[in-house]
């Protein structure tokens, strides 16, 4: 939700979700001719679409719908079926419901987790893949503190996710704590604004945004908060981070290179060199790789969004490793 060089190595495999026979909707948000060769996922949804993650198989997209525009609520969980184009409402109840693109849905329990803005402030709720709107259940729950933005652990067990204390809107602080609320919340930074961590689908790491000055970079540490080191090093901002499936790569938006507005880049966990992704005069943002390592889903508009009607959902191929 912040605000890429890109080789095709095959057709890109996109389905329309738009049709004549759905009835309703927006038509197909129709964007400026793209330099690469991602294509649109036509959605019949009115509203912003947002933070795209996939299933666990690659066959189903999860995403945020902001009714009001871009970044602005309600906002309510959407899957989308590749295989049979049928959108689902999956949360809903008039509040900010938002997920993370990224490990936001898990392979082994089946589980989905999000943010929700329901009374009494910002907390970390889960609910099934396949549930109906109505069955989520609460993971965090402090009196003092919000919480936003989480992922999973590989097993399934832990949520982490960026926490603040209730009157503030900076100094971020990246914790963890069971899905099962058997333990209390657990800090893993502490200093500095840190956001959007994401677990590594291959374990033992978690990424996360951190802001130096005015600058957003990206880190990467331990499951248990050490060995933090900084991945990213351009004079830009750096955000919207997630991992390849095997966590050797991790996918980003940024501005690097002088861009107006943000394009997808990815480069080794390791760091070094980045490669840039996308390529046009547009926003693309909240990428996610497709657990089978062959697509990035992201949000795109032809211009900035902020205060615009919102993001569509794109895809393209992964780069080859």
């Amino acid at each position: 939700m912040q605000r890429g060089r890109f080789t095709a190595s095959r057709e890109v495999c996109v389905i329309s979700l738009l049709c004549a026979a759905c009835g309703g909707g927006d038509p197909p948000r129709i964007a400026p001719a793209r330099r690469d060769a991602a294509q649109q996922l036509a959605i019949p949804l009115l509203g912003s679409l947002q933070n795209p993650a996939w299933s666990p198989a690659s066959h189903a997209i999860l995403f945020t719908r902001f009714a009001g525009g871009y970044n602005a609520g309600p906002a309510d969980l959407f899957v989308v079926d590749l295989r049979d184009r049928d959108p689902r409402l999956l949360v809903s109840d008039g509040s900010d419901n938002v997920n993370l693109p990224g490990s936001s849905w898990n392979g082994v329990t089946g589980a989905i987790v999000f943010s929700s803005s329901r009374d009494p402030h910002d907390e970390i709720f889960s609910i099934d893949g396949g549930a109906r709107p109505g069955r989520e259940t609460l993971v965090t729950k402090r009196t003092d503190f919000v919480a936003y933005e989480p992922t999973l652990s590989p097993d399934g067990r832990w949520a982490v996710f960026e926490s603040h204390r209730i009157d503030q809107e900076d100094g971020g602080v990246i914790m963890k704590a069971p899905v099962d609320g058997s333990s209390d919340s657990i800090p893993l930074t502490a200093g500095g604004d840190c956001r959007q961590p994401n677990w590594a689908p291959s374990g033992g790491r978690i990424l996360y945004q951190t802001r130096t000055g005015s600058q957003w970079d990206i880190w990467v540490m331990n499951e248990d908060g050490t060995g933090a080191r900084r991945v990213t090093s351009s004079p830009s901002d750096e955000t919207d981070a997630s991992f390849s499936p095997d966590g050797a790569s991790i996918v980003y938006s940024s501005n690097e290179g002088g861009l107006d507005l943000a394009n997808l880049f990815v480069v080794p966990t390791a760091g070094g060199a980045s490669t840039r992704v996308t390529d046009w005069d547009g926003y693309d943002g909240a990428p996610a790789w497709s657990p089978d390592g062959t697509r990035i889903i992201f949000e795109s508009f032809a211009g900035d969004p902020d205060e615009s009607a919102g993001t569509g959902l794109w895809i393209i191929d992964a780069p080859a490793p």
